[in-house]
């Protein structure tokens, strides 16, 4: 198959729906999502779902189609965003893929390991595991039954030590010997670019963002899922803080600023993530237009 994926990536805040949205509409084709969160329905403000104004530019797919409740993972992401690629770029020569999810960036561009669909029963069970014991002992887990990842993992980011134990339940092997790392090639072409500026304007467009977030509703967007809090989907900045500011733990001010701060530190992981991908081609963007 001949044809180009061009995918469009970048921290969080820095142009990448816009830019998404205009090189589609002068490739004549549509766009699909790579972000975690905006799979989901019911919370575009936080996930700053594209606007209306772009979804009826281009199509999008991937986005506000699933459940909170429901499961999904980066393997399914790859299944799903390649079968829909393949047909977009046999009709029309290419497709526009935009996000900032690293792990579905990468699923998509190079795969990832296959790894077994995890249960309910044992995602909960494992869940209220650690609700009862804590992270030090979901850490021990860990070390007693994967050694190896447990010493190259980062420790602090609990999501991934708790997805790395439950896989193990789920498949009776460490999360390791299931970890091959194989790169697998694509029919089509890939360019992968990432949108980079000055630590400073992209700082500001951050805070710029949040306040915005807030104007339009982030807090009754928050209310209307806390309910539900106890789900994956929901565990993302901007909704941690908010549950914090509704369990009192936190005033609205400070969950603000702790929003914006939290946002910033997860811009710099994935700057720090892509400058190791030695297929990046960066964009330098000025004000709303990029130089590309």
């Amino acid at each position: 198959m001949k044809g180009t994926a061009y995918v469009i990536t970048g921290p969080t805040a820095s142009g990448k729906s816009a830019l998404a949205v205009r090189l589609a509409r002068q490739l004549g084709t549509e766009i699909i999502s790579a972000d975690s969160r905006q799979i989901y329905t019911g919370i575009p403000i936080v996930t700053a779902m594209p606007t209306d104004e772009e979804r009826a530019a281009v199509r999008h797919h991937l986005i506000d189609f699933l459940p909170l409740e429901e499961y999904y993972s980066a393997a399914m992401f790859e299944q799903d965003a390649l079968s829909i690629a393949r047909r977009l770029i046999e009709e029309r020569g290419s497709v526009v893929v935009c996000g900032g999810s690293m792990m579905y960036v990468d699923a998509f561009c190079h795969g990832i390991d296959e790894l077994p669909t995890v249960s309910d029963d044992i995602r909960l069970g494992l869940k209220a595991e650690h609700d009862e014991r804590g992270d030090d002992w979901l850490l021990g887990e860990l070390a007693r039954l994967d050694p190896e990842y447990y010493n190259e993992v980062d420790r602090k980011n609990m999501k991934r030590v708790f997805h790395a134990v439950e896989i193990i339940r789920a498949s009776g092997q460490s999360y390791t010997s299931l970890r091959t790392g194989q790169r697998k090639e694509r029919e089509f072409e890939v360019r992968k670019m990432c949108l980079t500026m000055p630590r400073e304007q992209l700082f500001d467009r951050i805070n710029r963002r949040v306040d915005a977030m807030v104007e339009a509703g982030l807090e009754e967007e928050a209310r209307r899922v806390y309910h539900m809090r106890h789900l994956n989907s929901l565990n993302t900045v901007g909704l941690k803080e908010m549950f914090a500011m509704f369990d009192g733990t936190m005033d609205r001010h400070t969950a603000i600023e702790r929003i914006k701060k939290n946002t910033r530190v997860y811009a710099k992981k994935q700057l720090t993530w892509w400058k190791r991908d030695p297929d990046i081609e960066w964009l330098p963007m000025s004000g709303e237009q990029s130089v590309f």
